[in-house]
Formats: C-alpha cells, structure tokens, sequence
C-alpha cells in the first residue's frame, strides 16, 4: 500500500485543489489481489488505490465515454512498426522488429514504474503459447477451476456441448433449481467462450433461461461442463502466415426456438485462416421463411464486417468486397437484387443496407454448400461427426 502511494507521489498523479462549491467529492478504495501466472502460482501481490467510479455522473468530474480503438497505438519505422495495446494498467506490445520492443522497453521503464514481464504468456485469464507455427489461446486453467468449483470433476464425458434430439423450451412444469447457481454457471461459461467458440451456441441457448432455470435446462449446462472435461487442453490456434485477407460465413436456424418460433442467428469471422471473431444470437423478430432467416442473419454479419474493417484500418489492413458465405440461393437473390417485390416487402428495412453494401461492393454474398457453411456449429446442435470436423476447420485443437 505504502509502495502504491509512493508511486503516485512520485508520478505526479494528482494535485490539490480546492473543493468545488456544492459538489460531492468521490471517495477512494482499497483493492487487493494477486496477480497469478498461467499454473496459478502468485507472482505478485499488488494493492491499488481506485476512485469509487460508480459515484460518478457523466459530464461531471471529467468523466467521459472513450472509443474502443483509443488504447491502440502504433509506431512506424520504415517497413518496420509496433503495435502497443493497453488495458487499464497493463501493456502488451509487438513488432516486426525486435530491436523496436527492446527501445520501448526500455522508454518505458526510463519513464514509469513498471515491472516487464517477459514473453506473453498469460493476459487476462488467457493462456498464450507462442511457437514457430502460430499462437495458442486457451484457458485450460481456467476450465479445471470451473470443474472443480462446480463439482464436476468426475463423471462421463460427452463429444458435443448439446445433444441432437432435445429440444430445449421453458419447461415451465418442470422443477425450479438454484436461480444464483445458474446464473453463475452460465456467466462463467461466457467468459470462457472466448476461447472456446465450440461451446458459444450450447451456452447462449441455456442463457436464454435465466430468470427460471428448471431441472432441464440445468442438465443441458451440466452436459455443457461433461464436454469441457473431455476437451480441457483445447483451445484456438492462429498459424503464422501472410494471407490477411478477410471472410465471413453466415448461417441460421429457421424457427428453431421452441417457445416463440424465432431464428437464430450465427456467422463467424476469419482474417486469413485465423478466426478471429464469431457470435450466436436469436433473432428479434419472427422470420416468415427460410430465405428471411438467412438474410436477416447475412445483415448482422455485414454489420460486424464494416466495424472489423474500421477497426483493422489502425492497422493499416484495408478491405473491398468482403465475401460473406451463405448457403441459401434465395437470400442471396434477395441481397443482389436492388428492385423490392412482394417476397421482401415485409422485411424490416434497417435489414435492406445489406443490399446497399452490396450494390456498392464492400461487401459480396457468395454460395458455400451446406457441407462446408462454417458457421453451421453457431446455430444448432449438430451429430459428433459435423461437429468436430467443423471445430477443427475453426482452428479449435488440443493444445500441448
């Protein structure tokens, strides 16, 4: 503690002014935590002062809302540059030469008190190895916790996160279990799907239940956790390879919810061959055919194109006709067709900028065979053989 108040006496942290007339000062706290590496062995123990944020309004106190590429600075040299990114206190950065991380390094140490810690390997509770193939995310650490805080570290284990021939609805005859376990079951299982993109469907679905959780939804999470045993060590590989080109794959679920008939929507994003962003998510409306449904579903994924493009261009990547997979021919007719007619008139029209984007070429709609519609594993439940192949084709594998 005394360290943390040296630091800002040191850094010039703040000055004292008088107290504004009739404002309310925001009080300070205390927060205590040690800081783990990826076996779980503390490293550090760090105290830190924080201003109760919460007491704070916006527009007073010199509280505003920032964007979310504000933490990203990059520094160029020639054909060389360095990519610095922050969160909160800590810093991860990179370059296409290593001479540059070491003149950072070393800036930074001259000008703050800070403690470099090496090659990443762990940040934010994400596991990182780093070899000559590529990287390796995972957060197997963080899954055996979850195994054993949850108790299921003994039992069977299952080769998908959701079985094929249930169907899971309200239930509401069925018997209430724990609301506060689920949920936290659930929220924990969230924070693990970014690195698990197999198990974002089967944990999105029994999210839906929240509120009432029953008997039945609980065994549709238990099995989600029976999976994750069998697969602890596995986790997303990014190979190293110069191909940044940028795809999307867009797919759907006709009327697949049980209780109100709507769609799900699912599509994953790749630059090269690397997944880098993916989403399932039911969709607002009902959808009144097949055709709908997948084009609704094309529309969101052109939505998370545009900002992926705007975001990459901080890294000088820019893009033009962004093909989006879908493996439905009528909604691909639909987004290249600029005239409406009597099949499209009773879609929402904040939809139709799908066919803008198209018709001005930053985005293409091209036909994938079902066989190969990636984004098939972010819909549904799918037998043990679709499943894994599709897995592996994500870059989803174990992990030494």
């Amino acid at each position: 503690m005394q360290e943390e108040l040296n630091q800002f006496e040191r850094n010039d942290v703040w000055e004292l002014v008088p107290c504004p007339p009739s404002q309310t000062i925001i009080g300070t706290k205390w927060v205590f935590r040690n800081k783990l590496d990826d076996q779980g062995n503390i490293v550090r123990n760090k105290a830190r002062l924080v201003a109760q944020g919460y007491c704070q309004e916006e527009g007073i106190n010199g509280f505003t809302r920032g964007k979310v590429d504000t933490t990203l600075f990059v520094f160029e040299k020639g054909q060389d540059c360095l990519l610095v990114q922050i969160y909160v206190d800590d810093i991860i950065f990179g370059a296409t030469n290593e001479s540059l991380c070491k003149k950072f390094s070393k800036l930074m140490q001259g000008e703050f008190e800070m403690s470099m810690m090496g090659e990443l390997n762990f940040f934010l509770g994400l596991q990182i190895k780093q070899c000559q193939e590529g990287i390796y995310i995972s957060q197997s650490k963080y899954t055996k916790e979850l195994l054993k805080k949850f108790g299921i570290e003994e039992g069977r284990t299952v080769s998908t996160p959701m079985a094929t021939n249930v169907k899971i609805d309200k239930d509401e005859k069925g018997k209430s279990v724990d609301e506060s376990k689920y949920r936290g079951m659930i929220g924990s299982l969230l924070y693990l799907t970014a690195s698990r993109p197999d198990i974002l469907h089967a944990v999105c679905l029994c999210a839906r239940f929240q509120s009432n959780p029953k008997e039945s939804h609980l065994s549709a999470v238990k099995r989600i956790f029976r999976y994750l045993k069998g697969t602890i060590q596995y986790g997303l590989f990014y190979p190293k390879n110069e191909n940044f080109s940028l795809k999307c794959y867009s797919d759907s679920d006709y009327a697949g919810n049980i209780d109100d008939r709507k769609s799900t929507s699912g599509s994953c994003q790749f630059l090269g061959d690397c997944l880098v962003s993916w989403f399932s998510k039911k969709q607002n409306c009902v959808s009144l055919s097949t055709a709908e449904a997948e084009y609704i579903s094309a529309a969101f994924c052109c939505t998370q194109l545009l900002w992926m493009k705007q975001t990459l261009a901080d890294y000088k990547c820019s893009f033009e006709n962004i093909p989006i997979f879908c493996d439905n021919i009528s909604a691909i007719n639909i987004a290249q067709n600029p005239v409406h007619h009597n099949r499209t008139k009773h879609i929402e029209i904040r939809h139709h900028f799908l066919r803008d984007c198209v018709s001005k070429r930053k985005i293409e709609i091209s036909f994938v065979p079902s066989q190969d519609q990636l984004a098939d594993i972010f819909t549904k439940p799918l037998s043990s053989e679709t499943f894994a192949s599709i897995r592996a084709r994500l870059g989803i594998m174990h992990i030494e």
